[in-house]
């Protein structure tokens, strides 16, 4: 075996265990707490994946750039991470339903605040590896990433067959992933780390170079519709399962697969995610960045409207191309922007530059979008009992779906008309 393809393997099992941790519970977990009584706080569970974002990626890839290597670093976040989840799992195992929310929320996000950094941690690993042996990112990252979404998969559909959706065993099996991966990386490609001694800016001290690529207008702008785009992101994560959760108690629905089985339906966004992956060196080299970009806001509008159109009845079909079209959405964005910023950023501030564009669209777009998110389907849908009035709870959840496409398409025309960006086709970077 040459030495490309051990690192492409070596990268493999390091994405396919890194999404793998994050699957056992991002789309089940709603479910869970909705049937412990935590349904109005589902969005502070997702929200607060976006609130470390803020801050916990980019310090972690200053440090990254600067004092630790990235894979060891990696290591230390996902041991911290397992355990804090595991803890988070014994915690609902022993109180039930008897759970509250203080406790729980607690020991999930002090896990959230470790797991988040190692998303752009993984990127910047693979991004040194490759480059280390002469391959190119943009081809031969995609293909790689493609077994992160495929771990993804495998543990929702665990999860979903064992019978843990409703249950926290889902952050058990979620922290133990963890620590598996957290002492492999110690295993993986070692990273440099910047050990100039030359004197250096306050700015450059802090390792706040990265932000300083706002001084640019075309990244500014990059970064800034990364964020409002960030918003949508974990909108179907967090609501979607219960949605579908919902349509048990109309006796037509309640033994369909989507209702049973619905984080098996949902997983089709997973597949769907895994084949889009491939697309991207095709559609970054022949279309640039701006119009792949258009092309995921769009496809968010359609994400949305078929979840509002759809049952999981006559109607499925409409939630099954909503899955489809959910790999054009999420993949093109980050997938498509975390390349694009590594092409636009000199080599010294990758690591740093990775974690901003993390703090822009899982920091502060996932962090607003959910919370607000929330708020509208408390007034649209848990306003209303789902066993006396779920006629007026469902007309709900597709008036929050209807707003939520709304929001999509204003961003995407907004973005057409301010971002601008030449493209020349025989390469992926202007």
């Amino acid at each position: 075996m040459n030495s490309k393809t051990n690192t492409k393997i070596r990268l493999i099992l390091m994405n396919f265990l890194e999404f793998a941790v994050w699957g056992a519970y991002l789309t089940s977990q709603g479910r869970y707490l909705g049937s412990i009584g935590l349904g109005p706080q589902i969005g502070w569970f997702f929200s607060i994946q976006g609130i470390v974002s803020i801050f916990m990626p980019a310090l972690m890839g200053i440090i990254a750039d600067k004092w630790i290597p990235a894979q060891k670093l990696l290591g230390l976040c996902h041991l911290l991470a397992g355990a804090f989840m595991i803890m988070a799992g014994v915690y609902g195992i022993q109180n039930g339903s008897n759970a509250e929310f203080g406790p729980l929320f607690t020991l999930y996000a002090l896990s959230i605040a470790f797991f988040m950094p190692t998303i752009a941690l993984t990127n910047s690993v693979s991004y040194n590896a490759l480059e280390k042996e002469g391959m190119d990112t943009v081809k031969d990252f995609p293909p790689i990433r493609v077994f992160g979404t495929i771990g993804f998969i495998i543990s929702m559909w665990v999860v979903d067959l064992l019978g843990y959706m409703d249950s926290p065993v889902q952050y058990a099996i979620s922290g133990m992933l963890g620590l598996v991966l957290g002492v492999y990386a110690f295993t993986l490609p070692k990273c440099p780390i910047n050990k100039s001694t030359e004197k250096k800016s306050l700015v450059d001290a802090m390792g706040l170079r990265a932000f300083t690529l706002f001084k640019d207008s075309r990244m500014a702008i990059f970064f800034i519709f990364s964020m409002l785009l960030g918003v949508a992101l974990q909108i179907t994560n967090s609501f979607a399962n219960p949605f579908m959760g919902d349509f048990r108690h109309i006796p037509e629905f309640a033994e369909t697969f989507g209702v049973k089985h619905s984080g098996m339906l949902i997983s089709l966004s997973q597949v769907s995610e895994t084949l889009c992956i491939l697309l991207i060196p095709f559609f970054l080299k022949k279309f640039g960045i701006k119009k792949v970009m258009l092309i995921s806001m769009f496809a968010w509008v359609l994400r949305f409207a078929f979840f509002g159109l759809g049952d999981p009845g006559s109607g499925v079909w409409l939630f099954v191309l909503s899955m489809i079209v959910y790999g054009v959405a999420f993949d093109f964005f980050n997938i498509s922007g975390s390349l694009f910023v590594d092409q636009n950023t000199d080599v010294a501030m990758r690591s740093s530059a990775q974690g901003l564009f993390m703090l822009m669209t899982n920091g502060l777009g996932a962090a607003v979008g959910t919370l607000g998110a929330q708020a509208i389907v408390n007034h649209f849908v848990n306003s209303h009992s789902p066993r006396t009035d779920i006629v007026a709870r469902m007309a709900g959840w597709d008036t929050c779906w209807y707003i939520f496409a709304a929001y999509a398409l204003v961003i995407a025309i907004v973005f057409a008309i301010i971002f601008k960006y030449k493209h020349t086709p025989e390469t992926s970077k202007k």
